[in-house]
C-alpha cells in the first residue's frame, strides 16, 4: 500500500475548503435565524403588551374573557405559522451547510479509512 503525499496533501485542502464553506453557510444561516426570532419576540411582546392595556379598560367580565381568548387563539396561530417558518429555516441552513461537504467527499479517496485499516489476523 503506497499513498503519495500530493494525494493526502490535496484530500485535505479539499476538506478544509468544504468545511470552511459549510461554516460560513451556517453562521449566516444562525445569522437569520435569530434576527428572525428577535422579530417574532419584539411582536409577541407588543401584542402581549397591548393586551394588558386592553384588559385594564375592561369594565365586564365577559369582555375579559373575550379579549383573552382571542389573545390565545391569535398567539396559537402566530406561532404555529412561526414555527413552520422557523422548521423551514433550520432545514435551508442544514442543506446550504452540507451541500459543499457532500460535493466534496465523494470523489475523494477513503486515504483515512485506508491508514487505519487493522491488520488482518492469521488463524
Amino acid at each position: 500500500m503506497s499513498i503519495k503525499f500530493p494525494e493526502i496533501k490535496a484530500f485535505d485542502t479539499a476538506q478544509f475548503e468544504a468545511l470552511t464553506k459549510a461554516a460560513d453557510s451556517s453562521t449566516k444561516g444562525l445569522q437569520a435565524i435569530a434576527a428572525e426570532t428577535t422579530d417574532y419576540s419584539k411582536k409577541s411582546f407588543e401584542k402581549t403588551r397591548e393586551l394588558c392595556e386592553k384588559l385594564v379598560g375592561v369594565k365586564k367580565i365577559e369582555e375579559a374573557i373575550k379579549l383573552q381568548a382571542d389573545f390565545a387563539k391569535s398567539t396559537y396561530e402566530d406561532f404555529v405559522a412561526q414555527a413552520t417558518k422557523m422548521g423551514g429555516m433550520y432545514s435551508s441552513l442544514a442543506k446550504e451547510s452540507f451541500k459543499s461537504i457532500n460535493a466534496a467527499s465523494p470523489a475523494q479517496p477513503s486515504v483515512v479509512a485506508e491508514l487505519w485499516k487493522a491488520p488482518a489476523t492469521a488463524k
